[in-house]
């Protein structure tokens, strides 16, 4: 049988159990995808310790993950835009890619580029989608500067290349191992730590903080406000929720960049070299507990993927 990560309860990453699952069967407008690659998020171990249950409950059992790419199994009526065979990448709304199979809306689905690795192609929705998002809200213009905390994870790492292509300086918040990395994209890394608004206002070349993205939490909503002068319209988290009743940023990122085509319209950038989707790490499906523990350590540069 076809196996599946699911868990029974909230709860630490040792609630996680890959079971045997009937195989899907795609319905109307939904294709059957033999999940090649399948990549995880520092969100869904919020979904799965109920930190978020209020916002994201979860219905017992529940799988997990939204990321995906694979290979079309099966069509479901009314499905012509695909074939059996085709690689495909894209998402799931359903809690449901860290499987073997998965079926999967037809529009859900973009065909990936032969130059894209089942890695990348498989971990470009969540963190891809929310950095392109994030980053169209900022509304940035050649010249300005925007400053992004948590600039080497998985959103933070794409989020940097998108506000460079933008025509923004980049000020890279990040630890010291990054440095090199920061500044082959074109970004200005700058070590979170003491007198962090001092050093970033240092790193601006107007002196001036034009815009920040908060894809870690942590007091970083509080320090553009407060500290930068940074406009609220001109800040944006996905991490500080709190913040945003406090102080009535923006909590842009995913949702509004959630489509087919952002999926297709970052592989088209990879295949072509204009962007970098570091990989730091690939598991088996069997492993997704230790892949979860790496995860949630936070300091992972780039995305960690399945490899059902």
């Amino acid at each position: 049988m076809p196996r599946a990560v699911q868990f029974d309860s909230y709860g630490g990453v040792d609630v996680l159990e890959v079971r045997d699952v009937p195989r899907p069967v795609p319905e109307a407008g939904e294709v059957l995808v033999e999940v090649r690659a399948a990549g995880i998020n520092i969100s869904e171990a919020a979904i799965r310790s109920g930190a978020v249950r209020d916002i994201f409950p979860a219905t017992f059992p529940s799988g997990q993950g939204s990321d995906l790419a694979g290979v079309v199994t099966e069509l479901g009526s009314g499905v012509s835009d695909f074939a059996v065979g085709d690689e495909v990448m894209g998402f799931s709304m359903r809690r449901s890619s860290h499987a073997e199979y998965v079926t999967v809306p037809a529009n859900q689905l973009a065909t990936k580029p032969p130059e894209v690795s089942w890695e990348v192609a498989g971990s470009l929705f969540v963190a891809g989608a929310t950095a392109y998002g994030a980053v169209l809200a900022m509304r940035l213009v050649p010249g300005e500067t925007v400053a992004i905390a948590g600039a080497a994870g998985g959103v933070g790492s794409i989020a940097v290349q998108l506000a460079r292509r933008a025509g923004a300086t980049v000020l890279g918040i990040a630890g010291p191992s990054n440095d090199a990395w920061l500044a082959d994209q074109g970004a200005i890394p700058v070590n979170y730590g003491d007198d962090l608004p001092a050093r970033l206002r240092a790193a601006a070349p107007s002196g001036r903080i034009d815009a920040l993205l908060d894809f870690f939490g942590g007091g970083y909503v509080a320090m553009a406000v407060q500290d930068l002068d940074v406009p609220t319209d001109r800040v944006d988290t996905i991490a500080d929720f709190a913040a945003v009743e406090q102080f009535g940023v923006l909590s842009a990122g995913g949702a509004d960049a959630s489509t087919a085509a952002v999926v297709a319209e970052l592989a088209d950038l990879v295949a072509r070299g204009e962007l970098q989707v570091p990989i730091a790490g690939v598991f088996a499906l069997d492993d997704v507990r230790d892949a979860f523990r790496q995860v949630e350590r936070r300091h992972t540069r780039g995305k960690l993927v399945l490899r059902p």
